[in-house]
């Protein structure tokens, strides 16, 4: 996204050494915003902010959110970003995902009130669960199962979501939400089990691309630079609310594949497999609330985005 004039003096990114977190970082640092990053590394890396560390503006502090912790520093903005995110890291850590968007947001919440800042939780499209409504609206209110597999990080959203909401109506808390839809790019991590890395890692190798079920279920891909514009934009709102944060060119997870090969150039073929319990059928945001409020689409197209993302992924094939 193009930088621009600072809006904020400083702001905390929980979770900023992670993939959508260290993309904030670095456009905040850009823009002229000094960052403080939050990450306790369950799934972030170092790594990830390590072209940062010598930004004038930047720190970085270890903390996990599910304790309390403290910025001694004014902040004008919070960015709460930090919890597992991918199939594979909250099958892996489940109490630690909703301890994470329980006690985490409790206490991300409570620095930016502290300090009169802004708050923004990140949550997800996943709080429409298998939807029965499609496209996706921000007054939808998802078809969820609450004791699956996926539960641990729908759930932990969903309460995120009514915690962030409850301290704006009870508390004047200078709050939002942004619901994110499938976001890629580059410092995705290869196994993470999120549908690109896994294709773009098995089609570099020359592997057989694992399509779960027949592919015919849907998805609606956000190149990540469109998302930090996004929600940045709805930082820089006063919107109170929900907003979706995505891009409404849905695709099959078939053609996800294929086109993935092509744009990798690999023989690979395609191998079904089973598909995961609560699997959602569709994906698909309506974003008409950022188009009006926030003049937010995305500008990325698929070809685009991917082209970028498999180019990381040649240059960093370990990571």
């Amino acid at each position: 996204m193009p930088v621009s004039t600072p809006r904020w003096r400083r702001a905390v990114v929980t979770g900023g050494a992670g993939f959508v977190g260290s993309h904030l970082c670095t456009t905040l640092i850009d823009s002229g915003t000094a960052v403080v990053c939050v990450d306790d590394f369950c799934t972030g890396s170092p790594d990830n902010v390590a072209h940062l560390a010598d930004r004038d503006g930047f720190s970085l502090l270890r903390a996990d959110v599910t304790r309390p912790f403290g910025v001694d520093r004014p902040v004008d903005l919070v960015l709460h970003f930090a919890s597992p995110a991918s199939p594979g890291d909250y099958l892996r850590l489940p109490v630690h995902t909703l301890e994470s968007g329980s006690l985490g947001t409790r206490n991300a919440i409570a620095l930016a009130r502290s300090h009169g800042a802004r708050f923004v939780l990140a949550s997800t499209s996943e709080v429409y669960g298998d939807p029965q409504q499609h496209p996706q609206n921000e007054r939808y209110w998802g078809h969820v199962n609450p004791v699956g597999p996926r539960s641990v990080y729908d759930e932990a959203k969903r309460y995120a979501e009514a915690l962030t909401t409850a301290e704006i109506n009870a508390h004047g808390l200078n709050g939002a939400i942004v619901r994110l839809f499938n976001t890629y790019g580059s410092r995705m991590r290869a196994h993470d089990g999120r549908a690109v890395p896994t294709f773009i890692r098995q089609a570099l190798a020359g592997e057989p691309l694992t399509v779960t079920g027949d592919g015919g279920q849907t998805r609606s891909i956000t190149y990540v630079d469109d998302t930090v514009e996004g929600v940045l934009a709805v930082a820089a709102s006063d919107l109170a609310q929900p907003v979706n944060i995505g891009n409404p060119a849905e695709m099959t997870v078939l053609q996800l594949a294929r086109l993935v090969v092509e744009l990798t150039g690999s023989g690979s073929g395609i191998e079904f497999v089973e598909r995961p319990t609560d699997d959602p059928s569709v994906r698909c945001p309506d974003i008409g609330l950022a188009r009006d409020k926030l003049q937010w689409e995305p500008r990325t197209p698929a070809v685009e985005g991917l082209t970028r993302t498999i180019a990381w992924f040649r240059e960093n094939p370990e990571n």
